[in-house]
């Protein structure tokens, strides 16, 4: 029989704060967390601006020596597993560690180690190269740190699916608490590509933003969008089956009720453009609830030419004419995109708006492109009881994956 899944814990890492809650007050507030390339010197690149996370020292969350050979994406998702574990109250012991999973997917992986190692092998030569480069680069470098730290020893997996990585991750966990695989899972996502090679790689692609104003250079829905900011860090989420969270008396956030994911089948990196890929995601996340009870859409919302407008349309052909009636908003425009970590912050800020009736905004939304004519909540939070929701992550690759959230009644 299958399990009702809920969400009793979350931790984040972000441009706005190295805390879940730091990041969501500062997201409210309209708080851009977009600067110039403090990480290396940016002054050859064309793109100077990124979504940095400040003030993280990953020594209050795992030892030193830990922390010097992990690279920063697996860091961030210690600390932000380990926040999660604190909120959700869970308690890792003998009697339930094989009964919890780790599904944390990251898009880029190790790329500070990387790019370290290869300027050593360059400069000094291969007997020079550190013993620790494999396991810091890999992907599952964040879900082996994560099971070391904390003691899980259930099922354990990285998986990469560009920028709906982490929506997939929490998909697939949902499926394997529902169908009783785990009793709960620390599920997410975590990036850390703001490096030279990472900068360079997505500005020649096209995808990166030349604007050098950190203060309007991420702008999705607007006109004058023209490309993506890249952003860093990790969102964590618990998920438990019911009967677990009640018999342990954990909070609970928000109930999962649906996750869809399908392929474009049409460009590695460019969206499909009537969306249609995009519109069967969103009704299979939807297959079991009414498309009448969404009272929100956490957009994708790259600030990319192609993907608002194919997300606007997938977003009409979902809902018809009510889509002008749903509030849109994209917190890129405040955190950057990060990357294989976006999905699964923004399914933490669907909790926090199901849970505080307050919907982020979509700053920098100053001239409104007509292709993309929705309402986006522009600028400024807004006050709204909000029961249900839905998340979209559209990833190169043409990865379409959408997580549907509700109220736990």
């Amino acid at each position: 029989m299958a399990s009702r899944v809920v969400v009793t814990g979350y931790g984040a890492v972000s441009p706005l704060g190295v805390t879940a809650d730091t990041t969501w007050q500062n997201l409210i507030s309209s708080q851009n967390g977009i600067d110039t390339i403090k990480c290396f010197d940016a002054s050859t690149f064309p793109v100077k601006v990124a979504g940095e996370v400040k003030n993280f020292d990953p020594v209050d969350y795992m030892d030193p020596k830990t922390a010097r050979y992990t690279d920063r994406f697996a860091q961030f998702a210690i600390a932000a597993s380990r926040q999660a574990i604190e909120h959700s109250g869970l308690v890792i012991d003998d009697s339930n560690r094989y009964d919890i999973g780790i599904l944390i997917g990251t898009g880029i992986g190790g790329t500070h180690s990387m790019e370290e190692q290869v300027s050593v092998l360059n400069s000094r030569g291969p007997m020079r190269v550190s013993p620790f480069i494999v396991p810091m680069m890999i992907a599952d470098n964040a879900t082996g740190r994560v099971s070391i730290e904390t003691g899980i020893r259930g099922f354990n997996l990285s998986l990469v699916s560009a920028c709906s990585t982490g929506t997939d991750a929490l998909g697939i966990a949902y499926k394997m608490v529902k169908h009783g695989e785990l009793k709960a899972a620390l599920a997410g996502g975590t990036d850390a590509a703001i490096t030279p090679l990472g900068v360079a790689g997505f500005s020649q692609a096209g995808a990166l933003t030349k604007n050098p104003d950190p203060c309007t250079a991420s702008r999705p829905f607007d006109s004058r969008r023209d490309g993506f900011v890249i952003g860093e860090g990790s969102g964590v989420l618990v998920l438990e089956n019911l009967e677990s969270a009640l018999e342990r008396g954990a909070p609970i956030f928000a109930e999962i009720v649906g996750y869809g994911a399908t392929s474009d089948a049409f460009h590695i990196t460019q969206p499909l453009a009537s969306g249609e890929s995009a519109v069967r995601a969103i009704q299979m996340a939807l297959k079991d609830i009414g498309f009448e009870e969404v009272g929100y859409i956490n957009a994708h919302g790259t600030s990319t030419k192609l993907n608002d407008a194919s997300e606007t349309r997938a977003i009409k052909n979902s809902f018809g004419s009510r889509a002008y009636d749903i509030p849109v908003s994209s917190i890129k425009s405040m955190l950057g995109h990060m990357l294989g970590a976006a999905g699964a912050l923004e399914a933490i800020v669907c909790c926090k708006v199901i849970e505080d009736g307050i919907i982020p905004p979509t700053i920098n939304l100053l001239n409104p492109d007509p292709e993309c004519d929705l309402d986006y909540v522009p600028n400024q939070a807004r006050e709204k009881r909000v029961d249900t929701v839905i998340s979209n992550s559209f990833g190169f690759g043409g990865h379409n994956s959408v997580l549907a959230l509700r109220r736990y009644l």
